[in-house]
């Protein structure tokens, strides 16, 4: 249940900041009678993501026993993939998410009522099938009846008031902090779903190993004690996985969560000294070709080019000892 109020949570507060973006712009630059078109891409968003959701959940009761595990294993790496996709999209753009919808918004008002719909419709119906997508799959996973799905619920509604108090004014917190350790979480959570949709696809004879354990501590963390239900419900905890769970949960987590956690720049700075220290060569020529044009005709030197020329030795000679 905690893992699909975390997940409802964050997608609901990503939605909802993007809603309270584009509204306050609009009422900040006069355009309050737009407003309708905002909340009917809104409301549409909703009714697509909520049948999207149904469809998966009634569509696959009509599927063999291999089709539905085949099917829910492939759609757990895509949930996978996108959930990882959007939290290093958040951690990345998350301090130019309001210049990027103004502009967006800008365009759209150029164009008219109708590309305000498409404009919220694509902001908030990405993540609500993404959400869709992700709870449906951490319900099947964590098969504990509808307590996951009251836990998204929960999420999404929590997610709304935060939305509209943060529009009032009333809430104020870090949401760098919030987006980074919610997503290190999620990261977490979102293991634990691949790992499960790899048993479903070795289940569906997709990948083999099924019969090949890792380990088994059944007797130690029963399934249905209150705390292997909490760590199945939370981070979809196995007591008997497959080697081949186990391999890819270690292959994802591992490297995903080492650079989430990364600082922003990390990677780049590097780089970023590379090209300032080829600029530098490239330039020092110029400036001994300069120097050099500076002679008189007889060969003679200026005082002032003597400075010059000194000045830019005694930097090179302190540029070579920095490391």
């Amino acid at each position: 249940m905690f893992s699909n109020f975390l997940i409802g949570l964050r997608e609901g507060l990503e939605a909802s900041l993007v809603v309270c973006i584009l509204i306050a712009y609009l009422v900040k630059t006069g355009n309050k009678n737009k407003l309708v078109a905002i909340w009917t891409g809104v409301g549409i968003a909703v009714v697509v993501s909520l049948a999207f959701g149904a469809g998966l959940e009634f569509g696959s009761q009509e599927m063999t026993f291999k089709a539905q595990e085949l099917l829910g294993g492939t759609l757990s790496i895509v949930s996978v993939g996108l959930v990882t996709w959007m939290v290093f999209w958040m951690r990345r753009t998350a301090r130019h998410l309001k210049t990027e919808l103004h502009g967006k918004l800008d365009a759209a008002l150029s164009m008219g009522t109708g590309a305000l719909v498409a404009t919220s419709l694509l902001a908030v119906g990405r993540e609500g099938l993404e959400t869709s997508l992700f709870v449906w799959r951490a319900v099947h996973a964590a098969g504990d009846g509808w307590q996951p799905l009251i836990g998204a619920f929960l999420g999404i509604a929590t997610a709304v008031v935060l939305g509209w108090l943060f529009y009032r004014g009333a809430l104020k917190i870090n949401l760098s902090k919030f987006f980074t350790w919610t997503g290190g979480m999620l990261v977490v959570v979102a293991a634990g779903v691949l790992a499960y949709g790899v048993h479903d696809l070795q289940e569906a004879e997709f990948l083999p190993g099924l019969n090949n354990l890792a380990f088994d501590i059944s007797a130690t963390i029963p399934p249905d004690s209150w705390y292997g239900t909490l760590l199945k419900g939370t981070i979809n905890f196995q007591p008997d996985p497959t080697v081949l769970q186990v391999t890819v949960w270690a292959l994802y987590l591992i490297p995903t969560l080492a650079l989430f956690l990364a600082p922003v720049g990390f990677g780049r700075s590097v780089g970023a000294t590379d090209q300032k220290a080829r600029k530098a060569t490239d330039e020092k020529p110029e400036a001994d070709s300069a120097g050099d044009g500076a002679r008189d005709g007889d060969g003679t030197v200026h005082d002032g080019e003597r400075v010059r020329d000194g000045a830019r030795r005694a930097g090179s000679g302190a540029d070579s000892n920095q490391v």
